[in-house]
C-alpha cells in the first residue's frame, strides 16, 4: 500500500475514533477516558511492534530519536486530553472539524521548522480547510 492508502485509512479510523470516543466519554471524567484509551493504544502499539520489529531494534534507537518521539508523545497526550474534553462538552460533528485544523498548523509549522514550501496550493488548501472547519463548527 502507498502513502495515500495509509492516509485514507488513518482518516477513516480517526473518524471512527471521534464517534466511539463521544459515546465513551459519556458519564466519565474526560481525563479518565483519555487514560483508558491511552492504555489500550499503549498495549496495542507494543503488541504490533513486538510482532513486526526485528530483535534489537529498540536498543538501536538514537537518543535524538528518543527525545523527539518523547516530545511528540507529550504533544499527543495533550491533544488527546483536550480532544476528549471538547468531545464531552460539544457535538462530535463540531469538535472534529476544529480538531482537523491541525492540518493548517502542520502546514505552517512544516514551513517554519522543516523548510517545506508554502505554495499557492498549500495556502489555498489550508485556507479551505480553515474555512470549512469554521463553517462546520458554527451553530
Amino acid at each position: 500500500m502507498n502513502w495515500l492508502t495509509w492516509s485514507l485509512l488513518s482518516a477513516l479510523f480517526a473518524g471512527l475514533t471521534a464517534i466511539l470516543a463521544k459515546v465513551g466519554v459519556s458519564g466519565v471524567d474526560s481525563n479518565l477516558a483519555t487514560a483508558i484509551r491511552t492504555t489500550v493504544v499503549l498495549v496495542f502499539a507494543w503488541s504490533v511492534a513486538w510482532f513486526t520489529v526485528r530483535p534489537g531494534a529498540l536498543a538501536a534507537v538514537a537518543p535524538r530519536t528518543w527525545f523527539f518521539l518523547t516530545v511528540s508523545g507529550i504533544a499527543t497526550g495533550l491533544s488527546w486530553l483536550c480532544y476528549f474534553r471538547a468531545l464531552q462538552l460539544g457535538d462530535a460533528s463540531r469538535v472534529a472539524p476544529i480538531d482537523k485544523l491541525s492540518v493548517v498548523f502542520v502546514l505552517v509549522l512544516a514551513a517554519l521548522f522543516l523548510g517545506e514550501a508554502l505554495t499557492w496550493k498549500t495556502l489555498l488548501g489550508g485556507g479551505l480547510i480553515a474555512a470549512g472547519a469554521v463553517i462546520l463548527a458554527l451553530k
